[in-house]
This record gives C-alpha cells, sequence and structure tokens, in this order.
C-alpha cells in the first residue's frame, strides 16, 4: 500500500468516528436528576447574627459606613476565627 493512500484513509476513519460520535452525543437525552427544593426547616432557630449578614448585605455599598454592619462583620470575623470578643470597658462617667 501506498503511504498517501494509507494517510488518507486513517483520515477518513477517524473522521468518521468523530462524527458517529458527535451525532450519538447530540442525540442522547441527559437525566436530570429529580430536584429538591431545599427550603429552610421551620423549626430551626434563626440565628440573628445571620439575619444581621443578610441585612447588610441588602445595603450593598452603604453596609461599609453602617455601624451596625461594622459590628456585624466583626463579629462574624471574630467567630470565625474562634478569637473571644474583647471585654467591653465601661465608659467612663463624666460626672453629669
Amino acid at each position: 500500500m501506498d503511504g498517501k493512500l494509507l494517510a488518507r484513509v486513517g483520515a477518513i476513519i477517524f473522521v468518521a468516528v468523530a462524527i458517529t460520535a458527535t451525532a450519538i452525543e447530540m442525540t442522547r437525552k441527559e437525566e436530570e436528576p429529580p430536584v429538591q427544593a431545599s427550603r429552610p426547616s421551620e423549626d430551626a432557630p434563626t440565628d440573628p447574627l445571620r439575619e444581621a449578614q443578610r441585612r447588610c448585605q441588602l445595603l450593598g455599598e452603604a453596609a461599609a459606613r453602617d455601624p451596625e454592619c461594622l459590628r456585624t462583620w466583626a463579629e462574624t470575623r471574630d467567630r470565625f476565627l474562634r478569637v473571644a470578643p474583647a471585654p467591653t470597658s465601661p465608659q467612663p462617667d463624666d460626672g453629669r
């Protein structure tokens, strides 16, 4: 056999296999797994920190200036890093 003829036959076989595989893949129907609605349980206690985080998320860019959001983020950071919150020092009384 001639080398050119062998290369052409190989190329034709390769293209035929590629077209067949593409046709099979395009006609195959994907089986989608049943989707279960994931809803939070009504019995589960709500986490006030999570609620505050969601409120800050809804504020968007304004949350960076909101003191409550800044406190929420600090508490979240402390909880994530497992840092004990700093003790609050009593405010000095002006004597008024």
